[in-house]
């Protein structure tokens, strides 16, 4: 049986290579995944993203599946039992950003009718398709991440720094940053 090539990144890791095979790059245009992906993103700030993906179901049971409605009402007492819950990142700054996130996120849809269309804006609605032939021609940032990072600032959000906004557009298709060779970089 051949092997499929991939990105190098995910190779070893079975949690890592389904995460590849099947999530990372495709494009996501709705708001409940887009909102998880962009907690789980602003978690990972500092950090690995296996870390992160070990942990999402810890995630999604502590933060109520990551319904931005229930997490923007959180209450102290709430936060409270978030930073003593061991399954997922205890970090007080990135756990308060949860919940002030959430209240962005609900005041962009207000604007824009959703968080998708205003995200997805930056693109003109369509994936940009990039050709990097190895794992070190990805940047970790780019220009446009630049500008998106800024305006979510603008609109209140936190732990959204360039390299975090970068990694959400990747996660959600909004570029496709598989290496030419994988064979996920034309499926997505």
């Amino acid at each position: 049986m051949k092997t499929k090539y991939k990105c190098n990144w995910c190779v070893g890791d079975e949690l890592y290579e389904v995460y590849h095979d099947e999530e990372w790059g495709k494009p996501v245009y709705d708001d409940d995944t887009l909102f998880e992906f962009l907690i789980l993103e602003t978690f990972q700030a500092g950090l690995s993203w296996i870390t992160v993906l070990r942990k999402r179901e810890n995630f999604r049971k502590a933060f109520d599946y990551f319904d931005y409605k229930k997490i923007a009402n959180y209450k102290q007492d709430k936060i409270d039992l978030l930073l003593q819950d061991t399954g997922i990142i205890r970090n007080k700054l990135k756990v308060n950003a949860t919940v002030t996130n959430a209240q962005a996120f609900i005041k962009v849809q207000e604007a824009f009718g959703s968080f998708s269309k205003y995200i997805w804006g930056f693109v003109d609605g369509k994936p940009i398709k990039n050709s990097y032939k190895t794992l070190k021609d990805v940047p970790a940032n780019t220009p446009l991440s630049d500008t998106i990072s800024k305006d979510l600032k603008k609109r209140g959000f936190k732990f959204v720094g360039t390299t975090v906004v970068y990694a959400h557009m990747q996660a959600t298709g909004m570029v496709n940053d598989h290496v030419v060779d994988c064979f996920r970089y034309n499926e997505v």
